[in-house]
């Protein structure tokens, strides 16, 4: 009998000796107004992510720019229906992989028409909280995660890994809107952590170059503790910085905008001009790239799913010059059909924790975990209206918009936000009056006025 428990022991200690080692692979993808009809009947594109997700396999998946969910039967902004995400699961998702999946969970103070949406493999990761989320166009939420270490029950230890899906302000003229929504996402980061731990930041950033502020923020903020890296540049090594990858054919194997060329075909929702941009990106934090913390980057792991090289200025499918044998046939044609961007995706090895040490997570407990500042608005004076707005709202294009009680507009005016109080001119009558101010894809507020 001692022999036998000997043995046992032997048995115990031999396979806690040996880290096991797992994969997880991430993907951020830019769907395209996913759930709202824009392109078509959710079920058609339910068939087409399954199709690619299917060929991908991610086990964490960062889906951005879907149609914002409705969060209740009445909820006004939202463009999808009421338990999309758990529809993706269902149809799309578990139809390729059964039973693997669930979502984390998704906010729209932004009150936007989109919002981005976190899935993760459930047999591998488990969702702890919302650290933290900052509302500016649309919601930057930070999704705790921890892996389920084969350890676990063993160690009562486990590796905590932080998501923070992005989609960035669009468009040439908005550089400086994007940089404060990053520069404030990252303050507010600083809030909850006193250095990066095995963070993700991963989305569409709308990002021309390397110079832009909020990519400099990233990979060159003042403070080294808050530094994410870009991949292809380092650790790969692939790329030298500066660079400017706008329209230039030496990055065209990173470009993720756009899988189409015509901005009518398939449909009218998104852009064409075919592969010309590097918008989508995932940025880790040192702790990964150094493995300080059980996870680390698996080098050259990092690409443009669908993206052969080859489609400057053409699309994904374009078999005029060379065909795309970058993935199945099926799969190009989902890509096509699925946005106007293409997905990027890399790897991460994961190792099992053997003897429960492991350093400290530089989370911070904050009680407030939502930031927004909201917008401010007198009641007319005279023939002037005055709005204030927070400082991180500067360069932004709005539209004001004043109804009456029978829903008639009484002002309608597009400004840029240059000052924190913008003044307008608006001749009302007595009486008490609605004021909506409209963003680019959200409303900022809709307040009730009176005119004396």
């Amino acid at each position: 009998m001692k022999r036998i428990m000997f043995s046992v022991f032997c048995l115990v200690v031999s396979t806690l000796s040996f880290a096991q080692k797992d994969t997880l692979r991430v993907m951020a993808y830019n769907s395209l107004y996913y759930g709202s009809g824009c392109q078509g009947s959710n079920g058609l594109y339910h068939g087409y992510l399954k199709t690619i997700v299917a060929y991908t396999n991610p086990d964490i998946l960062s889906l951005e720019k879907m149609g914002a969910i409705k969060l209740s039967a009445d909820d006004k902004y939202g463009t999808a229906p009421v338990g999309f995400a758990d529809s993706i699961i269902q149809y799309s998702l578990n139809v390729a992989f059964p039973g693997r999946y669930a979502h984390c969970p998704y906010s729209n103070f932004s009150k936007t028409n989109n919002m981005s949406v976190v899935f993760y493999d459930q047999r591998k990761l488990g969702f702890v909280s919302i650290v933290s989320t900052y509302s500016n166009i649309t919601d930057f939420n930070t999704y705790k995660l921890y892996y389920k270490d084969p350890n676990l029950a063993h160690t009562h230890d486990t590796t905590f890994l932080y998501i923070i899906p992005n989609h960035a302000m669009s468009g040439d003229e908005f550089a400086d809107v994007r940089g404060i929504q990053i520069r404030e996402v990252m303050r507010h980061t600083k809030k909850h952590f006193s250095g990066l731990p095995n963070m993700i930041n991963l989305g569409d950033f709308n990002v021309r170059s390397s110079t832009e502020s909020f990519y400099q923020i990233l990979t060159n903020p003042e403070d080294p503790n808050f530094r994410f890296f870009d991949p292809p540049f380092f650790p790969d090594r692939k790329l030298i910085y500066p660079a400017t990858w706008d329209h230039d054919p030496l990055y065209a194997d990173y470009f993720t905008t756009s899988t189409r060329e015509s901005a009518n075909i398939p449909n009218p929702c998104g852009t064409g001009g075919g592969g010309k941009n590097w918008y989508d990106h995932i940025f880790l934090s040192s702790w990964i790239v150094n493995n300080a913390n059980y996870i680390k980057y698996i080098p050259n792991s990092y690409r443009t799913i669908g993206n052969d090289g080859h489609r400057f200025k053409i699309s994904i499918n374009n078999k005029n010059t060379i065909i795309n044998t970058s993935a199945p046939a099926e799969v190009i044609d989902a890509l096509y059909q699925m946005s106007n961007k293409y997905p990027v995706m890399l790897e991460l090895e994961v190792t099992s924790n053997i003897n429960g040490v492991s350093p400290k997570d530089p989370e911070i407990t904050v009680d407030n975990a939502v930031a927004k500042e909201d917008i401010s608005v007198t009641n007319p004076v005279g023939d002037h209206l005055e709005i204030f707005f927070p400082e991180n709202m500067k360069g932004q294009e709005i539209t004001v918009e004043c109804f009456d009680n029978a829903g008639k507009v009484k002002m309608n005016k597009t400004k840029t936000i240059s000052d924190l109080k913008m003044q307008l001119r608006c001749n009302l009558p007595a009486g008490e009056y609605t004021l909506k101010i409209v963003g680019h894809h959200n409303v900022m507020t809709e307040i009730k006025i009176n005119k004396e």
